[in-house]
């Protein structure tokens, strides 16, 4: 049984609607995958997006960095299209370079990762895709 709780409709839609710098671990360069499409709605609304994918140099005309850890600027949201056995290194990154938001895709759910965060004072939403959250909540 789930104990976490995503956090109230008025904060996701405070973070959807606040321009923000944005880690998007495990974004693809393929447009036809999710990673890439999100990418480019959050870019589309205004966000900065900075790709994290080891493998890639630009996606979404943006430069890759192969972690979290290796931008070199502030970054306030993380959002992970990364397996759930990932997700507890990533809190970790997430935490180390000071994001204030942990978002997890759909279907990557880590409790023990997200509790971690919380407890590190970041806002955590799970299980959630903006696209859906845009759609449900503007």
């Amino acid at each position: 049984m789930s104990t976490f709780e995503n956090p109230p409709d008025t904060t996701i839609r405070e973070i959807l609607a606040t321009p923000r710098t944005i880690a998007v671990v495990g974004c693809s360069p393929d447009p036809d995958r999710d990673s890439y499409r999100i990418a480019a709605l959050l870019k589309a609304k205004g966000h900065r997006v900075i790709p994290v994918n080891p493998s890639c140099q630009e996606i979404l005309g943006e430069r890759c960095f192969a972690s979290v850890r290796d931008i070199p600027e502030p970054v306030e949201m993380v959002d992970v299209f990364r397996r759930p056995e990932f997700v507890d290194q990533l809190a970790d990154e997430a935490i180390a370079v000071g994001a204030k938001i942990l978002w997890l895709q759909l279907d990557v759910i880590n409790e023990p990762a997200a509790r971690k965060a919380q407890d590190a004072g970041l806002t955590v939403v799970m299980d959630r895709c903006p696209a859906i959250e845009y759609r449900r909540l503007f």
